[in-house]
């Protein structure tokens, strides 16, 4: 099987790969860290000059209308330069959601403005006692009068502190861990009642977690189903981590560039130590775990925007746990072979091993990949 990029797919990637060098230096990503916004709005708005926004999304809606090929490709790139931007929480996630459930009002109402950049959106599915199971959701959706009102709170949700539109998973019906039950509600940020707390998370971006006290809604709010948002939050959830793994494979790949250049010039004993045979065998071992990891992310790509079934199950919870793993020991090898030096805020590794550990822990860590892996093998015996 052929796995290079087609002739768009490489103008694609390109395109995105000419803009990150060009416009977001490590730097300037440090300055857009410690900003209100937390990332560069004038990045952003060039991402969506460049129709980067709407890869995702069907052509009759203003879309690329690409594949989860496409949109790994993008974030990739995005993952190489440890850009700040949500592109994942609103494009993939968000808008993904919205183009899952959403009615055709919805899409017309929101979907539009995600796929032009103009409408920015984050995703609360997890909750403080969840643990990577998003079907644990304590936050309930009662009806009242011509809506619903929602009583809980939503952890780590990336993005949420500019995000103009919040999508909350909410249960309507059935017990805490149910997979029936839940719903998916679209919540304005300015919403009576809703309360956001924000914070910086390890590798500089933000989260927040959301409060939700008496939020009003109407029932245009709902997105899809009632009680019906389970499969479709799983489902999403795959395309999520796909796009993840194409971000860590673009991490890797830089951070490993950036040991092998610090071993060519850091000298002992009047001899770069990239000389020292222990050092060549641990550059090996990154090596060989990044291209286990880029083949797992390629895979998993293929498979994100095929129909659910235990086989697409499967490649995406092994692709997760491989790029987790790969990505935690390139980050360990990485500092050890830099030093002191590996682990300060001022030298640009650092920054790339909390970004990889950061994605090993969204959306699921290696370990519980692996258990989803070995139940989902079970099952087919």
């Amino acid at each position: 099987m052929d796995f290079r990029l087609n002739e768009e797919q490489q103008m694609l990637q390109d395109t995105v790969a000419r803009l990150v060098r060009g416009e977001y230096s490590f730097e300037k990503r440090l300055e857009y860290s410690e900003t209100e916004l937390g990332f560069s709005a004038d990045f952003w708005k060039q991402l969506s000059e460049l129709g980067l926004t709407a890869v995702p999304f069907a052509e009759e809606l203003g879309g690329f209308g690409g594949s989860g090929v496409e949109v790994q490709s993008v974030m990739t790139e995005l993952g190489r330069g440890l850009c700040l931007e949500p592109y994942l929480q609103s494009v993939v996630l968000g808008g993904g959601l919205l183009d899952h459930a959403g009615s055709d009002s919805q899409k017309e109402q929101w979907l539009s403005g995600v796929a032009t950049g103009e409408l920015k959106v984050a995703v609360g599915l997890q909750e403080p006692q969840s643990f990577y199971n998003l079907n644990d959701v304590a936050t309930r959706a009662e009806k009242s009068g011509e809506g619903y009102v929602l009583n809980g709170r939503k952890a780590v949700v990336i993005g949420g502190h500019c995000a103009d539109l919040l999508i909350v998973s909410a249960r309507t019906a059935g017990d805490t861990r149910d997979a029936d039950g839940l719903s998916l509600f679209a919540v304005d940020r300015n919403a009576e009642g809703l309360e956001r707390r924000t914070y910086p998370t390890i590798d500089g971006s933000r989260g927040c977690d959301l409060f939700l006290n008496n939020v009003k809604v109407g029932t245009d709010a709902l997105l899809g189903e009632e009680g019906k948002a389970g499969p479709i939050i799983e489902y999403q959830a795959g395309r999520a981590i796909a796009a993840l793994c194409g971000e860590a494979v673009g991490a890797m790949e830089e951070a490993i560039r950036l040991t092998l250049d610090y071993l060519k010039t850091r000298k002992q004993f009047g001899v770069p130590i990239g000389k020292f045979q222990v050092l060549q065998h641990r550059m090996v071992d990154m090596s060989s775990e990044l291209e286990q990891a880029r083949s797992m992310a390629i895979l998993a790509a293929s498979v994100a925007d095929n129909e659910q079934s235990d086989e697409r199950r499967r490649t995406l919870a092994a692709a997760k746990n491989v790029i987790g793993r790969a990505g935690q020991f390139i980050s360990e090898q990485g500092i050890q072979s830099h030093g002191g030096i590996g682990m300060t805020w001022e030298y640009n590794f650092a920054h790339y091993a909390k970004r990889l550990i950061m994605i090993n822990h969204q959306l699921g860590d290696d370990d519980h990949h692996l258990e989803q892996f070995a139940g989902l093998l079970r099952a087919a015996v």
